[in-house]
Protein backbone atom coordinates (compact mmCIF):
# COMPACT_ATOMS: atom_id res chain seq x y z
CA UNK A 1 0.00 0.00 0.00
CA UNK A 2 1.38 3.54 -0.62
CA UNK A 3 1.20 6.07 1.95
CA UNK A 4 -1.09 9.22 1.17
CA UNK A 5 0.25 12.12 0.85
CA UNK A 6 -1.37 15.52 0.27
CA UNK A 7 -0.91 17.01 -3.41
CA UNK A 8 1.95 19.86 -3.87
CA UNK A 9 0.82 22.69 -2.15
CA UNK A 10 -2.50 21.33 -0.55
CA UNK A 11 -3.56 20.50 3.29
CA UNK A 12 -3.76 16.99 4.09
CA UNK A 13 -7.45 15.72 4.60
CA UNK A 14 -8.15 15.51 8.33
CA UNK A 15 -10.39 12.60 7.54
CA UNK A 16 -7.99 10.58 5.98
CA UNK A 17 -5.87 7.98 7.47
CA UNK A 18 -3.27 5.85 6.55
CA UNK A 19 -4.99 2.95 6.14
CA UNK A 20 -8.61 4.49 5.61
CA UNK A 21 -7.73 4.71 1.47
CA UNK A 22 -9.17 7.79 -0.18
CA UNK A 23 -11.63 10.29 0.87
CA UNK A 24 -15.52 8.70 1.54
CA UNK A 25 -17.31 9.67 -1.05
CA UNK A 26 -20.41 12.31 -0.59
CA UNK A 27 -23.33 10.31 -1.55
CA UNK A 28 -25.30 7.98 1.19
CA UNK A 29 -24.06 4.55 0.33
CA UNK A 30 -20.53 3.60 0.90
CA UNK A 31 -18.27 2.86 -1.91
CA UNK A 32 -18.13 -0.45 -3.77
CA UNK A 33 -15.55 -2.64 -2.11
CA UNK A 34 -14.92 -0.44 0.97
CA UNK A 35 -16.74 0.03 4.03
CA UNK A 36 -19.41 3.04 4.39
CA UNK A 37 -19.21 5.94 6.05
CA UNK A 38 -19.35 6.30 10.18
CA UNK A 39 -18.61 2.02 9.07
CA UNK A 40 -14.97 1.38 11.19
CA UNK A 41 -13.17 -0.48 8.87
CA UNK A 42 -11.56 -4.18 9.49
CA UNK A 43 -8.31 -4.48 10.83
CA UNK A 44 -5.97 -6.96 11.72
CA UNK A 45 -4.89 -10.29 9.60
CA UNK A 46 -7.12 -10.43 6.00
CA UNK A 47 -9.41 -13.47 5.35
CA UNK A 48 -8.14 -16.82 4.79
CA UNK A 49 -8.01 -17.99 1.86
CA UNK A 50 -11.54 -20.96 0.94
CA UNK A 51 -10.54 -24.52 1.35
CA UNK A 52 -9.39 -26.54 -1.41
CA UNK A 53 -11.42 -28.68 -2.58
CA UNK A 54 -11.19 -32.27 -2.78
CA UNK A 55 -10.47 -34.58 -5.59
CA UNK A 56 -11.33 -37.62 -3.74
CA UNK A 57 -15.10 -37.68 -4.90
CA UNK A 58 -14.63 -37.26 -8.58
CA UNK A 59 -11.83 -39.87 -8.27
CA UNK A 60 -13.96 -42.58 -6.75
CA UNK A 61 -17.11 -42.01 -9.09
CA UNK A 62 -14.72 -42.19 -12.51
CA UNK A 63 -13.30 -45.12 -10.47
CA UNK A 64 -16.97 -47.00 -10.53
CA UNK A 65 -17.92 -45.49 -13.81
CA UNK A 66 -14.85 -47.09 -14.97
CA UNK A 67 -15.66 -50.50 -13.44
CA UNK A 68 -18.85 -50.34 -14.84
CA UNK A 69 -18.58 -49.88 -18.23
CA UNK A 70 -15.78 -52.76 -18.21
CA UNK A 71 -17.86 -55.23 -16.45
CA UNK A 72 -20.72 -54.21 -19.33
CA UNK A 73 -17.79 -54.78 -21.93
CA UNK A 74 -17.21 -58.46 -20.32
CA UNK A 75 -20.63 -59.65 -20.21
CA UNK A 76 -20.92 -58.23 -23.97
CA UNK A 77 -18.04 -60.02 -25.24
CA UNK A 78 -19.12 -63.21 -22.73
CA UNK A 79 -22.92 -63.55 -24.90
CA UNK A 80 -20.88 -62.93 -27.89
CA UNK A 81 -18.80 -65.54 -27.77
CA UNK A 82 -21.79 -67.91 -26.37
CA UNK A 83 -23.73 -66.98 -29.45
CA UNK A 84 -20.48 -67.60 -31.83
CA UNK A 85 -20.42 -71.32 -29.93
CA UNK A 86 -23.57 -72.42 -30.42
CA UNK A 87 -22.89 -72.63 -33.92
CA UNK A 88 -20.88 -75.24 -33.53
CA UNK A 89 -22.42 -77.70 -31.80
CA UNK A 90 -23.72 -80.45 -33.71
CA UNK A 91 -27.52 -80.69 -34.23
CA UNK A 92 -29.43 -82.83 -31.54
CA UNK A 93 -30.17 -86.66 -32.68
CA UNK A 94 -33.42 -86.58 -31.24
CA UNK A 95 -36.19 -83.67 -31.99
CA UNK A 96 -38.31 -82.74 -29.09
CA UNK A 97 -41.72 -84.72 -28.89
CA UNK A 98 -45.05 -82.76 -30.04
CA UNK A 99 -47.36 -81.76 -27.41
CA UNK A 100 -50.39 -83.22 -26.24
CA UNK A 101 -53.31 -81.05 -27.92
CA UNK A 102 -54.56 -79.18 -25.64
CA UNK A 103 -51.54 -79.27 -23.32
CA UNK A 104 -49.16 -76.47 -22.96
CA UNK A 105 -46.41 -78.66 -21.18
CA UNK A 106 -44.13 -80.72 -22.27
CA UNK A 107 -44.06 -83.90 -20.24
CA UNK A 108 -41.60 -84.91 -17.69
CA UNK A 109 -39.17 -87.83 -16.78
CA UNK A 110 -40.87 -90.33 -15.17
CA UNK A 111 -44.79 -89.04 -16.04
CA UNK A 112 -47.22 -90.47 -17.29
CA UNK A 113 -46.87 -88.77 -21.00
CA UNK A 114 -43.22 -90.05 -20.92
CA UNK A 115 -42.95 -91.70 -24.03
CA UNK A 116 -40.71 -95.32 -23.90
CA UNK A 117 -38.29 -96.17 -26.24
CA UNK A 118 -38.72 -96.52 -29.53
CA UNK A 119 -37.85 -99.87 -31.66
CA UNK A 120 -37.32 -99.36 -35.24
CA UNK A 121 -38.87 -102.18 -37.31
CA UNK A 122 -35.76 -103.71 -39.61
CA UNK A 123 -36.83 -103.98 -43.40
CA UNK A 124 -36.67 -106.98 -44.70
CA UNK A 125 -33.79 -107.58 -46.87
CA UNK A 126 -34.26 -110.03 -50.35
CA UNK A 127 -32.95 -113.43 -49.69
CA UNK A 128 -29.38 -112.70 -50.96
CA UNK A 129 -27.65 -110.05 -53.02
CA UNK A 130 -28.29 -111.72 -56.10
CA UNK A 131 -31.98 -112.03 -55.88
CA UNK A 132 -34.40 -110.14 -58.76
CA UNK A 133 -37.89 -108.61 -59.56
CA UNK A 134 -38.96 -110.56 -62.86
CA UNK A 135 -40.44 -108.44 -65.70
CA UNK A 136 -40.31 -111.05 -68.15
CA UNK A 137 -41.09 -115.20 -68.07
CA UNK A 138 -37.55 -115.43 -69.18
CA UNK A 139 -36.14 -113.95 -66.22
CA UNK A 140 -36.74 -116.93 -64.14
CA UNK A 141 -33.81 -118.29 -65.66
CA UNK A 142 -32.01 -116.37 -63.83
CA UNK A 143 -32.54 -118.77 -60.71
CA UNK A 144 -30.14 -121.29 -62.62
CA UNK A 145 -27.66 -118.80 -61.86
CA UNK A 146 -28.09 -118.90 -58.13
CA UNK A 147 -30.27 -115.72 -58.24
CA UNK A 148 -33.89 -115.89 -56.38
CA UNK A 149 -36.94 -114.22 -57.84
CA UNK A 150 -38.72 -111.81 -55.32
CA UNK A 151 -41.66 -111.59 -57.45
CA UNK A 152 -42.01 -115.67 -57.93
CA UNK A 153 -44.63 -117.57 -56.52
CA UNK A 154 -44.23 -119.11 -52.80
CA UNK A 155 -42.74 -122.88 -53.70
CA UNK A 156 -44.84 -125.83 -51.04
CA UNK A 157 -43.53 -128.65 -50.38
CA UNK A 158 -44.99 -131.59 -52.48
CA UNK A 159 -45.42 -129.60 -56.13
CA UNK A 160 -48.85 -130.36 -56.08
CA UNK A 161 -50.52 -127.85 -58.27
CA UNK A 162 -46.85 -125.80 -58.88
CA UNK A 163 -46.48 -123.39 -62.28
CA UNK A 164 -42.91 -124.16 -63.73
CA UNK A 165 -40.09 -123.15 -66.06
CA UNK A 166 -37.31 -124.77 -67.39
CA UNK A 167 -34.37 -123.85 -69.15
CA UNK A 168 -31.08 -125.46 -71.05
CA UNK A 169 -27.65 -123.53 -70.95
CA UNK A 170 -25.87 -123.73 -74.84
CA UNK A 171 -22.89 -126.00 -74.75
CA UNK A 172 -20.48 -122.89 -76.42
CA UNK A 173 -21.93 -120.46 -73.99
CA UNK A 174 -22.52 -121.76 -70.54
CA UNK A 175 -23.78 -118.84 -68.87
CA UNK A 176 -26.28 -118.15 -71.79
CA UNK A 177 -30.07 -120.02 -70.89
CA UNK A 178 -33.08 -121.05 -73.23
CA UNK A 179 -36.54 -121.47 -72.82
CA UNK A 180 -37.69 -125.34 -73.15
CA UNK A 181 -41.63 -125.16 -73.98
CA UNK A 182 -43.56 -128.42 -72.57
CA UNK A 183 -47.15 -129.05 -73.37
CA UNK A 184 -49.77 -126.65 -72.71
CA UNK A 185 -52.15 -129.55 -71.65
CA UNK A 186 -49.83 -130.20 -68.65
CA UNK A 187 -51.06 -128.88 -65.37
CA UNK A 188 -47.59 -127.05 -64.41
CA UNK A 189 -47.73 -125.09 -68.09
CA UNK A 190 -47.38 -121.05 -67.73
CA UNK A 191 -47.65 -118.58 -70.27
CA UNK A 192 -45.02 -116.40 -70.58
CA UNK A 193 -47.26 -114.01 -69.38
CA UNK A 194 -48.38 -116.05 -66.09
CA UNK A 195 -44.97 -115.91 -64.68
CA UNK A 196 -45.59 -114.45 -61.38
CA UNK A 197 -47.54 -117.90 -61.00
CA UNK A 198 -44.57 -119.94 -61.57
CA UNK A 199 -42.82 -121.41 -58.33
CA UNK A 200 -40.67 -123.92 -59.68
CA UNK A 201 -37.60 -123.90 -62.11
CA UNK A 202 -35.99 -126.63 -64.18
CA UNK A 203 -32.69 -126.18 -64.76
CA UNK A 204 -30.64 -128.16 -67.89
CA UNK A 205 -27.12 -127.65 -67.37
CA UNK A 206 -24.59 -128.67 -70.58
CA UNK A 207 -22.76 -131.61 -69.29
CA UNK A 208 -19.52 -131.36 -70.77
CA UNK A 209 -17.05 -133.91 -72.90
CA UNK A 210 -21.07 -135.39 -73.28
CA UNK A 211 -20.71 -134.67 -77.18
CA UNK A 212 -21.55 -137.52 -79.48
CA UNK A 213 -20.42 -138.44 -83.19
CA UNK A 214 -21.23 -135.27 -85.26
CA UNK A 215 -23.63 -135.50 -88.00
CA UNK A 216 -23.36 -133.54 -91.22
CA UNK A 217 -26.56 -131.75 -92.21
CA UNK A 218 -26.53 -129.96 -95.49
CA UNK A 219 -28.55 -126.41 -95.88
CA UNK A 220 -28.82 -123.12 -97.61
CA UNK A 221 -27.76 -120.32 -95.75
CA UNK A 222 -29.24 -116.40 -96.31
CA UNK A 223 -27.09 -115.91 -99.33
CA UNK A 224 -28.66 -119.17 -100.72
CA UNK A 225 -25.02 -120.49 -100.85
CA UNK A 226 -25.17 -124.26 -99.60
CA UNK A 227 -23.57 -124.58 -96.06
CA UNK A 228 -22.59 -128.19 -94.24
CA UNK A 229 -22.92 -128.17 -90.44
CA UNK A 230 -22.26 -130.00 -87.65
CA UNK A 231 -25.33 -131.60 -86.12
CA UNK A 232 -24.10 -132.68 -82.55
CA UNK A 233 -26.06 -134.86 -79.76
CA UNK A 234 -24.70 -134.18 -75.79
CA UNK A 235 -26.58 -134.68 -72.88
CA UNK A 236 -27.98 -132.78 -70.12
CA UNK A 237 -28.35 -132.63 -66.22
CA UNK A 238 -32.07 -131.43 -65.10
CA UNK A 239 -31.81 -130.52 -61.30
CA UNK A 240 -35.56 -128.69 -59.61
CA UNK A 241 -35.01 -125.19 -58.07
CA UNK A 242 -37.84 -122.88 -55.70
CA UNK A 243 -38.04 -119.75 -58.25
CA UNK A 244 -38.34 -117.96 -55.15
CA UNK A 245 -35.16 -118.76 -53.19
CA UNK A 246 -32.86 -120.43 -56.03
CA UNK A 247 -32.66 -123.52 -53.81
CA UNK A 248 -32.60 -126.66 -55.18
CA UNK A 249 -35.69 -128.94 -54.35
CA UNK A 250 -35.00 -132.03 -56.34
CA UNK A 251 -33.56 -133.80 -59.54
CA UNK A 252 -34.63 -134.41 -62.38
CA UNK A 253 -31.42 -137.17 -63.65
CA UNK A 254 -30.10 -137.18 -66.99
CA UNK A 255 -31.91 -135.73 -70.07
CA UNK A 256 -30.21 -136.99 -73.75
CA UNK A 257 -29.94 -134.42 -76.80
CA UNK A 258 -30.30 -136.64 -79.61
CA UNK A 259 -29.15 -135.78 -82.97
CA UNK A 260 -30.85 -138.26 -84.86
CA UNK A 261 -31.79 -136.54 -87.96
CA UNK A 262 -30.98 -133.06 -89.34
CA UNK A 263 -34.02 -130.86 -88.34
CA UNK A 264 -35.36 -128.38 -90.91
CA UNK A 265 -34.41 -125.46 -89.53
CA UNK A 266 -30.63 -124.96 -87.77
CA UNK A 267 -28.93 -122.15 -85.56
CA UNK A 268 -25.16 -122.61 -85.88
CA UNK A 269 -22.54 -120.88 -85.18
CA UNK A 270 -20.50 -119.58 -88.24
CA UNK A 271 -17.04 -119.65 -86.78
CA UNK A 272 -16.69 -123.62 -85.71
CA UNK A 273 -20.29 -124.67 -88.46
CA UNK A 274 -21.41 -126.66 -85.46
CA UNK A 275 -25.05 -127.07 -83.74
CA UNK A 276 -26.10 -128.45 -80.81
CA UNK A 277 -29.40 -130.68 -80.74
CA UNK A 278 -31.93 -129.49 -78.06
CA UNK A 279 -33.01 -131.33 -74.88
CA UNK A 280 -35.67 -133.88 -75.33
CA UNK A 281 -39.02 -132.46 -75.08
CA UNK A 282 -40.38 -136.04 -73.94
CA UNK A 283 -37.78 -136.43 -71.21
CA UNK A 284 -38.22 -133.13 -69.54
CA UNK A 285 -41.86 -133.46 -69.19
CA UNK A 286 -41.35 -137.05 -67.55
CA UNK A 287 -38.96 -135.77 -65.02
CA UNK A 288 -41.69 -132.77 -64.22
CA UNK A 289 -44.65 -135.51 -64.33
CA UNK A 290 -42.76 -137.36 -61.69
CA UNK A 291 -41.36 -134.26 -59.74
CA UNK A 292 -44.75 -132.46 -59.42
CA UNK A 293 -47.12 -135.22 -59.58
Amino acid sequence: MSDSYPPYGGQPDPNATPWSGPPAQQSGYPAYGHPGQGQPAHLGAPFPPPPQKSNKGLIIGLSIGAAVILLLALCGAGIAFALAGGDDEPDPIASQSTPAEGGGESPQPGGENTPGPQESTPQEAPPNNNAVTARYSSDFSSVCDGSPILNAATYTSGGSGAKAYTFSNNPERLTTWSTRSVSSSKSYYARSTEFESVSVVGCLKFVEGSEGEPRKCDYKDSDDKPVSVSYISSRYTLTFHAAKTAEKIGDGGTVNAPANRCPSFISYNRTTMKAYAAPDAGSIEAALDKFLS
